[in-house]
């Protein structure tokens, strides 16, 4: 589908749809819990169904409640034998899924579409294997997962993707003795492994961490203890999510009424809450409520920006940037090359498409603000992150624009479009 954005001021209030990163965990950890869990969690998405599908597939029963989920857990020892893991495009999913099925012993096969296949697996699949995993070759799929997995002593590499060390964390209850994850220096997106401890936390198993040096290499050291167990609470809550409330509030400080995102968490241990630290940074008026944030328009500059804490932010800000006064880098952002797009290169693309000024660096971006914007043409990449920022951005520019392939916003947020035109915003599928 291709939609064509249509320059308008948005403005007004939205509500924040549930934390997708929260959302896998939970389920997850629901599924092989020792006792029915309701999870709280007021939308969904493809890659929250995804694990949903995933974990069906494995023995949960997951339904959809008016609130969110149910989940009846696999009893133990009692998952499928042999099943299908159809990851879609979500690479959470497959990263945390691996290690889960290892630690099951039950023979799976794991596949999805888009980039996921290429996307890379290196080191946790030399870990896996290490720790009695049997996995099919890296870069194909379907991806067979035999053997199982042992406990002990994982190490990781830090700054490749913290999603291999929640995927070890997540397996470890399902392991039989202690488990330890040394992440070695430096590591990008702790947030995400905090929002995976918290999760555990939930469900009773308590993820102790300390500084810790091996083999000349510093870092973190996650223990989980020896039978530890995930206990259902009964009933958990997804909290709003901050990573695509950063395209509201990035609209909010381009547009003179201001964007007013409901349902969000000041104290969410989600790393994108950093929005509002950039956003002010970079010049717009941030006002926070108890459950709410509100960003309106100042005088907006370039400044530097440091996301190696949280890369999926460069998008929002990459739009909020176009159109500040003077240069804004964006450092830290290496690992954006391996999303669902070379999103380095995509953003790029997308910025200068619609009538901006970027170039790249090695590990980020280089934006040179402009007061107007033409609009133009956008291919989306299928990345949904880049069709929202393209959106944001186009609604701001002087003339109509049209993104390529805009239903890839599914992946994450099925109904952008709807709260764009709730916001003002005019569009229509071409």
């Amino acid at each position: 589908m291709d939609m064509r954005v249509y320059p308008s001021r948005l403005s007004g209030s939205v509500q924040a749809v549930a934390s997708k990163s929260e959302a896998h965990r939970l389920l997850i950890c629901a599924a092989f819990a020792d006792g029915v869990t309701d999870i709280d969690c007021n939308t969904t998405s493809q890659d929250i169904d995804a694990t949903a599908d995933c974990l069906r597939a494995l023995g949960a029963r997951v339904t959809r409640t008016k609130k969110g989920f149910r989940v009846v857990p696999v009893a133990p020892g009692a998952a499928a034998q042999g099943a299908a893991l159809d990851c879609g495009e979500s690479g959470s999913t497959l990263r945390f899924l691996l290690p889960v099925a290892a630690a099951l012993g039950c023979g799976a096969s794991l596949t999805g579409r888009g980039r996921l296949p290429e996307r890379p697996l290196s080191p946790l699949y030399e870990e896996l294997v290490a720790h009695g995993a049997e996995l099919g070759a890296q870069g194909s799929m379907p991806l067979a997962v035999g053997g199982e997995l042992s406990s002990g002593r994982f190490t990781i590499a830090g700054n490749v993707s913290s999603q291999y060390v929640t995927g070890l964390l997540l397996a470890a209850p399902l392991m039989q003795g202690a488990c330890e994850v040394f992440v070695t220096e430096p590591i990008e997106s702790l947030p995400y492994i905090d929002i995976t401890v918290a999760a555990l936390a939930e469900f009773g198993v308590d993820v102790a961490r300390e500084r810790h040096a091996q083999d000349g290499k510093k870092g973190l050291l996650f223990r989980v203890p020896v039978s530890s167990r995930l206990h259902s609470p009964g009933q958990v809550s997804v909290c709003g999510d901050w990573s695509n409330a950063a395209f509201w509030l990035a609209a909010g400080a381009l547009s003179e009424g201001g964007v007013t995102v409901e349902g969000v968490d000041l104290r969410s241990t989600q790393g994108d809450r950093a929005i509002l630290a950039a956003l002010a940074m970079l010049g717009a008026r941030v006002e926070r409520g108890a459950s709410s944030v509100t960003v309106r328009p100042d005088v907006l500059r370039g400044c530097k920006l440091d996301v190696r804490a949280c890369p999926d932010l460069v998008p929002p800000l990459a739009a909020v940037a176009a159109c500040a006064e003077g240069t804004t880098e964006i450092v830290g952002a290496e690992r954006l090359r391996i999303k669902e797009s070379d999103r380095l290169q995509t953003v790029s693309d997308a910025v200068t498409a619609l009538g901006g000024t970027v170039r790249q660096t090695n590990d980020g971006l280089v934006i040179e603000g402009a007061r107007e914007l033409a609009g133009g043409v956008v291919d989306a990449a299928n990345d949904h992150r880049i069709a929202m920022m393209s959106a944001i951005l186009a609604a701001r520019a002087q003339g109509p624009s049209v993104i390529h392939g805009a239903q890839c916003v599914a992946k994450s947020y099925p109904a952008f479009f709807d709260d764009l035109a709730a916001l003002g915003g005019t569009c229509d599928p071409t």
